[in-house]
């Protein structure tokens, strides 16, 4: 259930309907926007008319939610969710690059990459402190001294920090250096880890699973925004399917669906998506002008030596290359970068 509240209703108003629904065993979550509050309830749709609630003093109008996803769906918030972090502002017309390493290794390499991706005007470094490997035998990450360390990279170079969170033990630690907690495609049902995640006051990027559905996807974000932490973004970083010429099947076509069916802002992961660092470039080029609110890559001082996924992570000169170029295919379809 969607309650829009007109343009100057009263505080009184906005309660009485907050307590109908709440009466009905609704969980009732209030977005108070700039000019209209909007309530959405989530429970029960048995029996509902939305003329009750429009017959109401201060109501617009009232809408049923009839997706499996409510506080995701689209009709929840029309003109769109901008998540602010820091100064980055994501979902807004400027598109917002993301890049470093797969994984943290070092002080100088972690340095390196931060230089690298301010000096091209990215806004976000990403690394991992923990990783997880297909295989037990491979590189885990470095834990809490590899936050440390991000940190402090991107502190130097004014960048924000994201890294992936594998469990929810973690997420306390976390949270004390990193800016943006990403959920890895792994995890992306995960749900005890959704849920604990709800309850933070920290962005949220969702990667797709390897084999999720876009309905999928919306409802794992929708397990974080029900806990309460309505800052979710989603990342399309390639699906598994038949060929076998790129690690994933990039689906870019993933982008403008989920920009129609939700609000969230969606950012795309090209290094995932195909796996080879000659095609990162026309995938994020092709995300960009698909409607990406961001691209997340990975770039690394010297990725042929690189602890992990050197084959698909792209080198300085590449990694400005893509930068100017995204900015060009940005301003072809109205954004900034």
């Amino acid at each position: 259930m969607l309650v829009v509240m007109n343009q100057g209703a009263t505080g009184a108003q906005v309660d009485d309907v907050v307590k109908k629904l709440e009466h009905l065993k609704f969980k009732v979550n209030r977005v108070d926007g700039v000019i209209h509050t909007v309530l959405a309830g989530v429970g029960p749709a048995d029996n509902l008319d939305p003329a009750d609630f429009e017959a109401m003093g201060g109501v617009k109008e009232c809408h049923l939610i009839v997706s499996p996803y409510k506080l995701a769906a689209r009709a929840f918030r029309p003109e769109g969710t901008v998540i602010t972090v820091g100064k980055v502002a994501i979902g807004g017309t400027e598109v917002i690059a993301m890049g470093g390493p797969c994984s943290v290794e070092n002080k100088d390499q972690i340095e390196r990459a931060a230089g690298i991706v301010a000096d091209a005007g990215g806004k976000v470094l990403r690394g991992g402190a923990f990783k997880p490997r297909s295989s037990p035998y491979s590189f885990q990450g470095m834990g809490e001294e590899g936050l440390q360390i991000m940190r402090a990279a991107a502190d130097k170079y004014g960048l924000m920090v994201i890294s992936e969170v594998m469990d929810s033990s973690q997420i306390p630690l976390m949270v004390q250096y990193v800016d943006i907690l990403q959920i890895g495609a792994r995890n992306m049902q995960n749900f005890n880890l959704l849920k604990d995640l709800g309850r933070i006051a920290k962005p949220v990027l969702l990667k797709r699973g390897i084999a999720a559905t876009i309905e999928e996807v919306l409802l794992s974000a929708e397990y974080v925004m029900a806990g309460g932490n309505q800052e979710v973004i989603l990342c399309e970083r390639g699906i598994r399917t038949f060929e076998t010429f790129t690690r994933n099947t990039m689906d870019i076509s993933a982008i403008p669906v989920l920009k129609s069916l939700s609000h969230l802002p969606v950012v795309a992961d090209p290094s995932h998506g195909v796996g080879k660092r000659s095609l990162v470039l026309p995938m994020a080029l092709a995300s960009v002008a698909a409607g990406a609110d961001g691209v997340l890559v990975e770039v690394h001082h010297d990725p042929d030596r690189a602890a992990s996924d050197g084959a698909q992570t792209l080198k300085p000169e590449q990694f400005q290359d893509m930068m100017a170029k995204m900015k060009l295919v940005a301003s072809a379809v109205g954004r900034s970068l």
